[in-house]
């Protein structure tokens, strides 16, 4: 069984959560693109883990895990999640792999990304600063340095000596910056070689040889469906694709080898960054309270994020995009002690009504929702480990969920620890 697990709204949605209590069945779970500008994090028997480039299975001691070549890996994150998580006593010896055409985000790319971010006459996209966008930008134009060429010293040197000859002309000429040292990153990347060096792997191989056995394998996107540079609302995206194709691209994986796509909602919906955001809750204080209950703040940043009631014309197109077979539902818990719950169920600019998501973000900017009202439930979901123990409200709510998306909810999660999941089908 080969399942997509992936974020059907902005990120931070609880991709990690899922992923982790779902990769106790896992034999490999494989992670397939973004950076480390993704946090997923997962509470394990009282101790809190983020994770930025690794799979969310590596908690589990019997699953294997891979980072993708879709992925773009940043060295020190990906080592310092290593040595935090063996400090941890979780053995990662021969857990661990590492795709050999995964590309590598240099330190020229952090740097452009952060001047991109901060030119006054650019769009503000609200970047992580981590050099993502950079490194794909370098992907795409065919100069990017990838896991494969580190094995080729001098190879290597050539073109990182290539790369940052070209960089240094740019910063010094477009935007005034200090030129950077090119030998000092030649060593640095040759050091990193000797480390990563155990850890690479043909992923595509070992995909196709795991399905080939029968064995059961879950594939891990990053963000979410509405931040794809190609599907979200462009230009406030990443810049790869949190979709289910991100999936096959990123893995080397034809797309009849997945089985069902599990698609990631909150029970309400949150943004971090810049962009349009039409549930988005506009009474401050009550955003305030949103966001407080629900412990809103990015995994990898610590930013507020921007909260809102749920989108249900976002999670039909969501679903559409991805064919998603099922919905697990997160944060359920947070709304206990909401007298009134809202969904979104179309848009509105004044004079015409907007049933399908728009691909305009200036569309998406100044539409309104329209919004259908549930009533809300006073009862605390806590104990509740099955459907009967959700509170009729809460039960309403769900179903009307399901029946908008057409989509059934197969999995609700009602607090942050594994025994607060409720699977349903």
């Amino acid at each position: 069984m080969v399942t997509v697990i992936l974020g059907a709204q902005w990120g931070d949605e609880g991709k990690g959560k899922i992923v982790d209590y779902l990769s106790e069945s896992a034999d490999v779970v494989c992670r397939y693109q973004g950076g480390a500008n993704a946090g997923h994090t997962i509470i394990e028997n009282g101790r809190k883990f983020v994770l930025h480039l690794l799979p969310a299975g590596i908690l589990r001691p019997n699953t294997v895990c891979a980072i993708g070549g879709g992925v773009v890996v940043d060295p020190a994150a990906l080592l310092s999640e290593i040595e935090q998580l063996e400090a941890a006593g979780i053995d990662l010896s021969g857990r661990l792999l590492v795709s050999h055409q995964a590309h590598l985000i240099m330190p020229y790319h952090k740097l452009l990304d952060s001047i991109h971010e901060s030119q006054g006459e650019r769009v503000k996209i609200g970047t992580t600063g981590r050099g993502i966008g950079p490194a794909y930008v370098d992907k795409v134009a065919r100069v990017g340095i990838r896991i494969v060429d580190l094995l080729d010293r001098d190879l290597l040197r050539k073109k990182i000596r290539a790369n940052v000859e070209e960089k240094n002309r740019l910063l010094s000429k477009v935007y005034s910056a200090q030129e950077m040292d090119v030998e000092a990153i030649v060593e640095e990347y040759v050091a990193f070689d000797q480390r990563i060096d155990p850890y690479v792997k043909d992923v595509s191989v070992l995909l196709e040889e795991t399905i080939r056995d029968g064995k059961n394998v879950i594939l891990e996107g990053a963000q979410g469906t509405l931040l794809d540079v190609d599907m979200g609302t462009y230009p406030f995206v990443t810049s790869s694709n949190p979709t289910a194709g991100g999936a096959c691209t990123g893995l080397g994986l034809g797309p009849r080898r997945i089985d069902r796509v599990i698609g990631i909602v909150k029970a309400y919906t949150t943004r971090v960054g810049e962009g349009p955001f039409p549930t988005e809750i506009t009474d401050g204080e009550e955003q305030t309270k949103l966001r407080e209950k629900g412990d809103e703040y990015g995994a990898t940043t610590g930013r507020p994020r921007r909260c809102g009631w749920f989108d249900g014309v976002a999670a039909r197109y969501a679903a559409r995009v991805n064919s998603v077979d099922s919905w697990a539902v997160t944060k359920l818990d947070i709304l206990t002690g909401m007298s009134k719950l809202r969904v979104c169920t179309s848009y509105t600019d004044g004079t015409r009504s907007y049933k399908n998501f728009p691909s305009d973000s200036r569309i998406l900017g100044t539409i309104e929702p329209v919004y259908e009202e549930l009533p809300g439930w006073e009862e605390s979901l806590d104990g509740a480990t099955s459907w009967k123990d959700f509170p009729r409200a809460a039960q309403n709510y769900l179903k009307y969920i399901e029946e908008f998306t057409g989509v059934p909810i197969s999995i609700v999660s009602v607090g942050a620890s594994r025994e607060q999941t409720i699977v349903l089908r």
